[in-house]
């Protein structure tokens, strides 16, 4: 007698919640002598109960539109949507989950569960009352007696797919009319369609093998019949025997009935499966061209946008599960197409139509399939950098999507890199084969063997010490450069399918990169490359990009390329001033207006000496590199103009002041500030000489702020140390090991009195403002002082003595000469 509530099964532990209806579970108990059988009465699980509760189809009633459609999709004639109808109570109350097809241990209970489902709709069919329902339900009698009476594990797997798309469709379709209660159209999700697609396909593919079964019986039957009759025939012409003639003779013609029907039945299954064949290849041919040109591609440009900065959704794992899929599919179909041809020449039989003669030609169009399959999908996964810098170590991955399927692991493909010119990618694409001239440099460690990895069924080989050592570059033609010229990575490799039975030569190229020898060229390179992730478009020829695209493109990049860099995007301001910048206007720039890539970066800006493109990715770098934090607090404006960040300051109250991006010194950070006029009444601004990365490496700008006490109020009136006291340097004053005391170098403003009424550093020589240094030049600098005398004054740093009474103690771990200009506000 058992009185534990939990029971232990063969296939695990199994609480008696789980157990239902009369199913029969076998006890494999520690101490048993012999199998028990036990039978227990079902309780409902709550937790399914919570997913498919009772109100699942009549939510599915209440929906419209596309929604509906997809539910209509979802069943068919394996499962046709009147037998759900009618048998909606008694579906949402079993217990599918618990269920697993595949579990050769859940057999027993899977056989009671279709059993009892078929059982169901035959008491449903003698008590509706609807004439046309009562037909319907019948005939889905017969069908799913005929079919899955010796497979009911196929017919739990096409119940738990139904409610499965039936429970996404509706929380989708609810969820759209939650959050779009104006009414929006409801788009089906494309991974539930590729999923219900697949299962179609699957289905019809199951269908086909069951045909194919069928006519291998009916050919074995024939032959036998065949060969009995043909011995009838040869007894009765040895025989002298009338009566055993006669007998022979109506056994012959018995045997000689049952042939011709044998032949009629095998004309009927090969027409059939002829005509099977078709419509799978069509749909498998639609499904890949959608999974491989759309989400595929998709993924591809998603992967290439990355390199920009934009969020990557990476689904490759979806993708691949999709394809592995597709593999099985394609590979059962070719298995039962060449199984039907060679069974046709066994036995030649005169079909109308030619029908036999469309084998060939569909074994052609599957292997096609397979061929384009495994082609497409040897994809990189790791792109190599996009700038490559010679005699650098570089890392990519590559990956078979299909490397799981179709026995290609078994005999582990070796890949080789080489790299490529623009115009060889071109041949590449034309012949299916490089151009003369082979490989346009040398890489080192660019062969590697593809491994399988069990736990995530991938098939993939990572590159992880390429190194690029010689490069072959092309006659430059007019203002190209080298950071212009395009290269690719190619990696070649070849995979044997079915165990070698088929072999495909595969390669895959990496997105464009430049190679650069110095460090120098990093921003012309990035230019070539983010213009070319950006405006690359669908099928193009390597690697050809459009000369001028519209602003509001160009901005989307900047921004997102700059969000990515530094945490936070581009204001429509910030922007706006962008735009003035490369048009070379401070006019109202419309989205619309057409940027080329000469504007872009290859003409210098106005009286200087690089490029817009120089100017906004020395930007980028400093605010990544030093002032990434105060950017995403907002705290430095940045993209504003002289005269713009004049103005503002002029109506606020002295001591306010902002930090701007300096139009003379590519990344450089200005500091503007607000205060009483020295030579004449009223306010005037101030700006600090640009700091660059090499100053915020010697002393963040925060602490430098902090020093300028002349700086009150952060623009428009925030207290600077309620803005940036949280990043001040903090000082402890304690001696090193050695037993002196770290110095610390102050930022001060030599000759300007601050708002307390001294110096901006106490005992420090006096001076006027400092002449700017030679070669420096701000945009607006016509304003700039002229004709002020300098006193020279000789700053001995390793002898200069440090004021005693100092706010906090100083740090000279590092030296730092601040020379600090001031322009004066023109009247």
């Amino acid at each position: 007698m058992f009185t534990s509530k939990k029971l232990e099964v063969d296939s695990g532990p199994l609480f008696e919640y789980r157990v239902q209806d009369v199913a029969v579970f076998q006890i494999m108990g520690v101490n048993a002598t012999r199998s028990l059988f036990l039978r227990r009465k079902i309780k409902f699980s709550e937790k399914f109960k919570g997913v498919y509760h009772m109100a699942l189809w009549a939510r599915v009633q209440q929906l419209h539109g596309e929604a509906l459609q997809q539910v209509g999709i979802v069943y068919n004639d394996n499962f046709p949507i009147d037998v759900r109808c009618a048998l909606a109570p008694w579906i949402e109350e079993q217990h599918w989950n618990d269920l697993d097809p595949d579990n050769p241990q859940h057999d027993i209970y899977i056989t009671q569960v279709a059993s009892n489902f078929i059982h169901q709709l035959e008491m449903k069919v003698s008590t509706v009352e609807d004439f046309l329902m009562r037909v319907k339900l019948s005939e889905a009698v017969s069908e799913f007696r005929s079919k899955y009476s010796n497979n009911p594990r196929l017919l739990v797997k096409v119940i738990k797919h139904c409610l499965s798309a039936e429970v996404r469709i509706v929380q989708q379709a609810e969820e759209y009319m939650r959050v779009n209660a104006g009414g929006v159209p409801f788009n089906p999700d494309p991974v539930q369609e590729i999923n219900i697609a697949l299962e179609k396909l699957r289905q019809k593919t199951a269908e086909s093998g069951d045909d194919l079964r069928k006519m291998i019986q009916c050919q074995e039957a024939f032959v036998i019949q065949y060969q009995e009759s043909s011995k009838r025939q040869a007894q009765m012409q040895q025989s002298s025997d009338v009566e055993f003639i006669n007998k022979a003779q109506k056994e012959k013609h018995l045997y000689d009935t049952a042939v011709r029907n044998q032949i009629q039945e095998l004309i009927r299954l090969r027409m059939k499966l002829v005509e099977e064949f078709q419509a799978t290849f069509l749909d498998l041919n639609e499904l890949q061209k959608r999974i491989l040109d759309t989400e595929l591609i998709k993924w591809k440009r998603a992967q290439q946008l990355a390199g920009n900065g934009e969020p990557f959704h990476n689904n490759l794992d979806q993708i691949q599960e999709w394809c592995e899929a597709l593999a099985d599919i394609i590979w059962q179909n070719r298995q039962q197409i060449r199984q039907v041809e060679n069974l046709a020449s066994q036995v030649p039989l005169n079909i109308p139509g030619n029908v036999m003669e469309k084998l060939p030609v569909l074994n052609n169009q599957i292997t096609g399939l397979l061929s384009s399959l495994v082609t497409s999908t040897f994809i990189i996964e790791k792109q190599p950098p996009q700038v490559l810098k010679t005699n650098t170590r570089f890392s990519a991955t590559v990956r078979l999507l299909v490397g799981s399927k179709l026995s290609v692991y078994m005999t582990p493909p070796q890949v080789k890199v080489t790299i490529i010119s623009e115009h060889q990618a071109i041949a590449l694409l034309k012949n299916d084969k490089v151009g003369p001239g082979e490989a346009s440099g040398e890489i080192l460690n660019n062969i590697g063997t593809m491994e399988y990895h069990q736990a995530t069924r991938q098939l993939s080989v990572s590159f992880r010490n390429l190194q690029l050592r010689k490069i072959k570059r092309a006659e430059k033609k007019g203002t190209e450069s080298v950071m212009d010229e395009k290269f690719s990575l190619l990696f070649q490799s070849q995979f044997k399918v079915g165990g070698g039975e088929l072999v495909f030569q595969v390669w895959t190229l990496s997105l464009p990169a430049v190679v650069i020898v110095h460090g120098n060229q990093d921003p012309h390179a990035w230019a070539t490359i983010t213009w070319d992730n950006a405006f690359a478009e669908p099928g193009r020829v390597p690697f050809q990009v459009p000369e001028k695209v519209p602003w509001k493109d160009v901005a989307e990049v900047l921004s997102t390329k700059f969000k990515s860099g530094t945490g936070r995007a581009l204001s429509e301001d910030n922007l706006q001033f962008l735009a003035g910048k490369v048009f070379r206007s401070s006019q109202f720039i419309d989205g619309s207006t057409m940027v080329t890539w000469s504007q872009f970066c290859k003409e210098p800006l106005p009286e200087r000496n690089f490029t817009f493109w120089e100017w906004f990715y020395a930007i980028m770098k400093v605010t990544r590199e030093h002032l990434r934090n105060l950017w995403n607090d907002g705290l430095i404006i940045g993209f504003i103009g002289r005269h713009q960040a004049e103005e503002m300051l002029l109506k606020k109250c002295n001591g306010t002041f902002l930090l701007r991006f300096s139009d003379s010194e590519a990344g450089g950070v200005t500091i503007a500030w607000v205060t009483d006029a020295q030579q004449r009444e009223g306010q005037e601004v101030f700006m600090i000489q640009p700091f660059t990365s090499r100053d915020f490496a010697i002393r963040p700008i925060a602490d430098r702020i902090y020093d300028l006490k002349n700086l009150l109020y952060l623009f428009p009136d925030i207290p600077k140390d309620q803005a940036f006291g949280k990043y001040y340097t903090p000082f402890s004053g304690d001696s090193n090991a050695n037993g002196y005391v770290k110095p610390l170098l102050v930022t001060h403003l030599p000759g300007m009195a601050s708002t307390y009424g001294y110096d901006s550093y106490p005992n420090t020589p006096q001076s006027t403002l400092q002449s700017p240094e030679p070669g420096y030049h701000d945009s607006h600098s016509s304003d700039m002082q002229a004709g002020a005398q300098f006193p020279e004054v000789d700053y001995d740093l390793l002898n200069m003595e440090f004021a005693p009474e100092v706010d906090e103690p100083v740090d000279f771990s590092s030296i730092n000469v601040c020379d600090l200009v001031s322009y004066t506000h023109s009247s």
